[in-house]
């Protein structure tokens, strides 16, 4: 720091309008004074702008800036103060950011903002800045925070937003602010339960009158209670002798999670690749993958002879280890590190695929799921998502 300098912070509000912060800049790069921080925020239409600048010399001889500052303000229709201050120079080694994304349906309240900055400032976790992200209405915020790299951010507080989002119905993912945040490039799903709101072997069941054998052991699997190899076995079993015309009429039924399309749509726009990989059956997969324009779709083959099912599945069984043992595939394929990878999922056998993942959300899932994942989105359609990943626009309809 430079002890002959004399540090001013000048403070700018009024009404928001091009060319504000181009004309007060001109006003010091023609008096020669140097910029040393600025932070500049609009809310409602109106702008809240600071900066500070060092000056040599005594106050008398540096003042002429100042007034000049103060008339092209005024020219503006802004108000104008200023004070001095000491430079405080931060350690970016001691500091950590974090980005907290919080999504609702409805408008964001007063009640949860009072609550979530209370929570944070109770973890010693400073707020930064906050920014209405919504292009409509006041559903969506971005909340920036600091907080000093030896304070822990560990499963408490995890628990504590998550209790915090039930119980205003908002979803909530506090995110480390760094170079992976915004540059996610490839997103993996699961399919039943959350690319489409069904459990595909459950309505095979029930057409075949086995369902309450089979969803049984299907709630029992996806809770995590027995093995997958063994309940996927179980369950085929039972559907032998089952026609394959069924699959077809199940297909032309599946009903899509809300916000599923538009969200593969802005994220293809985006250049990221898609994939699904399901414990559920390759026939439904692949069309959805041909439907949806999804790059990659890996799933169990439903063994079938002269259109009939044997009760019995072909090859390899995609089971939990698989699923996570296929997101690390597909991202070497890519060339594209775990870090920029999101995995969506619900069920237990999908924690090792959400662990794999740089994001792994727990989506609409089982209660197990959402205790280990480490983000969860509990409450708006797929495209909310899309704040997570750092994507603004209109996307909880």
């Amino acid at each position: 720091m430079n002890n002959d300098l004399t540090y001013i912070l000048v403070t700018v509000s009024g009404p928001d309008r091009p060319g504000i912060t181009s004309n007060l800049m001109k006003v010091l790069k023609d008096n020669q004074i140097e910029i040393y921080d600025i932070g500049q925020a609009v809310t409602h239409g109106l702008l809240s702008l600071s900066f500070m600048v060092g000056t040599k010399g005594e106050k008398k001889e540096n003042s002429g800036f100042l007034k000049d500052l103060l008339f092209e303000a005024k020219h503006m229709g802004l108000n104008l103060d200023f004070q001095l201050v000491e430079k405080n120079i931060r350690n970016a080694a001691e500091i950590e950011k974090f980005i907290l994304t919080c999504v609702s349906v409805q408008n964001i309240s007063t009640e949860f903002i009072h609550d979530v900055s209370t929570l944070l400032s109770d973890n010693r976790i400073n707020i930064h800045r906050i920014d209405n992200v919504s292009n409509e209405g006041f559903n969506t915020l971005e909340i920036a925070t600091t907080t000093n790299k030896k304070e822990i951010i560990g499963d408490k507080l995890k628990k504590d937003l998550m209790k915090l989002g039930q119980m205003h119905l908002v979803d909530l993912a506090f995110l480390k602010d760094d170079i992976f945040r915004r540059s996610k490039r490839l997103i993996v799903f699961d399919m039943d339960s959350t690319l489409i709101q069904m459990e595909v072997i459950d309505e095979l069941a029930i057409a075949y009158n086995v369902g309450d054998k089979v969803k049984k052991i299907t709630e029992r699997a996806m809770n995590g209670e027995i093995d997958f190899n063994h309940s996927l076995i179980e369950r085929v079993a039972l559907l032998k002798g089952l026609n394959s015309n069924v699959l077809q009429g199940i297909l032309e039924r599946l009903p899509l999670t809300p916000g599923t399309e538009d969200f593969i749509k802005t994220v293809k726009k985006l250049g990221y690749k898609t994939a699904i990989v399901s414990g559920g059956f390759t026939y439904f997969a692949n069309a959805l993958k041909e439907k949806l324009g999804i790059d990659y779709a890996f799933a169990n083959e439903l063994d079938i002879e002269d259109k009939i099912l044997t009760g019995k599945v072909k090859g390899t069984i995609i089971n939990a280890e698989q699923k996570a043992l296929l997101v690390d595939l597909i991202a070497q394929k890519e060339g594209i590190s775990l870090e920029q990878v999101v995995a969506i999922g619900d069920g237990a056998n999908d924690l090792p695929m959400l662990a794999k993942a740089g994001m792994g959300i727990a989506f609409h899932a089982k209660e197990i799921v959402k205790q280990k994942a480490s983000y969860h989105l509990s409450h708006g359609p797929m495209t909310s998502i899309l704040y997570f990943l750092g994507i603004p626009g209109t996307h909880l309809k």
